[in-house]
Order: structure tokens, then C-alpha cells, then sequence
């Protein structure tokens, strides 16, 4: 494990901090199930497998937290019918709740990747977005996502964060970071604390820094996709930036009570993020290194 900590100290972290963030995590990173929210997801997707996702019958999505992948998947008709799994039970929740609004056919379980509770062959797609950087296990993870994938079913993993690019968004960060009171001025936005008091640093901001234990290199990807036996492994380089610009915002309002933000703020994040991500698809994307983005995406296919 690249992280510090036990495995168990990065499985309880995960835990307390995902329940934390549950009730707003839609808000902040912009959430919708709408024709846009389908499009971003299938568009991930497709570029993870490099072709048209045709359909799946089911699909398990590993990570789920809210429900943003696979739900926008089930409403594309990308997949037929599919089980979110999550180390959060709070995330998962909110996921219910969305499905029910949505009338989609999902069922949730509260597990960890590398002990999955579900028989060998089960799905014709295993998936997750932004979830492999959080997982102690990889390797165990990776031998569970072959296991239960029926023959010739597909891995595929979008928004890994790239050991190079989260170099990268450093600076940015840091210069967010210092100019953050001035920020919070401006919007009119009292800075975040700790169970109401004191202006201390709250603990989902604190633990948000300890969840995340693992930056991958493509080839880092590629191997623990071939150590699992999988074939076909194709990683990608996606979003530069569009990357750059959301962890300024996010750095931003981790210093700041998410209540207290206006919604202006977040209309302006969340377009301001999709114009910049037509940047990349449209210049940078297919040009330079996958390494140097910050985020990677992963495919692969079961034997069979």
C-alpha cells in the first residue's frame, strides 16, 4: 500500500469520511441524472473501452457512493440492471434513495472490494469511477473483479488520479489554499469548522486528505490488471484541464462551510469544469501522454 496506515485504519477512514460527506456529495461535485449527467458518464466509458459501450446485461459497480456511474448507466440503457457496492453505508443511502426517485433497478451492498460477496461469473461488468485510489487491497480488488466476471466480461475503471498529474495540481492547490480567506470574503462564506466551534479544521477535511492511497502510473494500472489474469488492458489519459480547475474549486471549498456557498458558486464550478473538459477532448487529449493527465482510465477483458 502506497498510503500510510493499516489497511484497517484506510478501510475505517473511508468509512467515517464517505458517511460524513454523503448528505451534500452531489451538491459539491455536481451530480446530475439528467441527458448531461448520461453523456459525461457514457462518454468515460466509451473512452475507457475505446469503443461503444453496446449494452450490458449486469453490471457491479464497485465504490458506488451516491450512485453517479452507475445510475447515469442504467438511465442510458448502457446496462440492464446492476448491484452498487460501497464501504459506506451513508453513500449508499443516498444511492437508494436516488434509485427509487428514479425508478432504476439497483441493489446495494455494503462491502469492500477485495471480498466481494458474490458468486464466481456473476456480471458482465465490473466498474467504478474515482474508487481505485482508495482501495488498501489493489491486488486482492483486481483478483475479485476477474472472479466474478462471467467469461469475456469487462473491467472498466474511469477518473484514477495519475501519479504525475496529481504532481501537477499541487501548485494549484497550494495558490487556492492561500487565497482562500480573500475567496470566502468575496462569496460571504464562513469558514468550515469543527462541529460548529472554533474555526479547527473539521473531520471530514481532515480525513478527505487520508483516504486517497494511491497515484497510479499507466503502467501501474496495466499490471495489476494483467497480475489478475485479465486481457485486453487498455489504459487512458483523460482531462488536464478540466482537472486543474476543479481542485482549485474543490480546494476552495474545503475551506469553506458547504451550506454557506451560494449555488452561483457551484453553477459556475460545474460549467466552467464541462468547458474545459471539451478543451481536452478537443486538443490535448490524444496528444500528449497518459501520464500527464490527472486522470486515468482503465479497461479490460475476462479470458473466455
Amino acid at each position: 500500500m502506497e498510503g500510510g496506515g493499516s489497511q484497517d485504519q484506510v478501510r475505517d477512514d473511508n468509512v467515517r469520511y464517505h458517511d460524513l460527506a454523503a448528505a451534500h456529495y452531489d451538491t459539491k461535485w455536481g451530480i446530475s441524472y439528467g441527458f448531461q449527467g448520461q453523456a459525461q458518464v457514457v462518454g468515460k466509458l466509451r473512452k475507457a473501452l475505446g469503443r461503444e459501450p453496446d449494452g450490458f446485461g449486469r453490471g457491479l459497480e464497485i465504490g458506488a457512493g451516491t450512485g453517479y456511474f452507475g445510475l447515469n448507466l442504467l438511465r442510458a440503457g448502457v446496462l440492464r440492471e446492476a448491484v452498487a457496492t460501497d464501504v459506506s453505508p451513508g453513500m449508499l443511502a443516498v444511492l437508494d434513495d436516488s434509485a427509487a426517485e428514479l425508478g432504476l433497478p439497483v441493489t446495494t451492498r455494503v462491502c469492500e472490494a477485495a471480498e466481494l460477496p458474490f458468486e464466481d461469473g456473476s456480471f458482465d461488468l465490473v466498474f467504478g469511477h474515482a474508487v481505485l485510489h482508495h482501495l488498501p487491497d489493489l491486488a486482492a480488488a483486481f483478483r475479485e473483479f476477474r472472479r466474478v466476471l462471467r467469461p469475456g466480461g469487462q473491467v472498466a475503471f474511469c477518473g484514477e488520479p495519475s501519479l504525475y498529474g496529481d504532481r501537477l495540481a499541487q501548485w494549484p492547490k497550494r495558490g487556492a489554499y492561500a487565497l482562500s480567506p480573500l475567496w470566502r470574503r468575496a462569496l460571504r462564506a464562513s469558514a468550515r469548522t469543527a462541529n460548529g466551534s472554533g474555526g479547527a479544521v473539521s473531520e471530514e477535511a481532515r480525513l478527505e486528505r487520508a483516504v486517497d492511497v494511491h497515484a497510479f502510473t499507466p503502467a501501474d494500472l496495466a499490471g495489476h490488471a494483467r497480475a489478475a489474469e485479465l486481457a485486453d488492458v487498455r489504459v487512458q489519459g483523460e482531462e488536464l484541464a478540466a482537472s486543474l480547475f476543479g481542485w482549485i474549486n474543490r480546494t476552495l471549498e474545503g475551506t469553506a462551510e458547504p451550506e454557506r456557498l451560494p449555488r452561483a458558486w457551484y453553477h459556475y464550478a460545474h460549467r466552467g469544469y464541462l468547458a474545459l473538459q471539451r478543451l481536452d477532448r478537443a486538443v490535448l487529449e490524444g496528444r500528449l501522454p497518459a501520464a500527464l493527465f490527472y486522470n486515468l482510465l482503465v479497461s479490460a477483458r475476462a479470458p473466455g
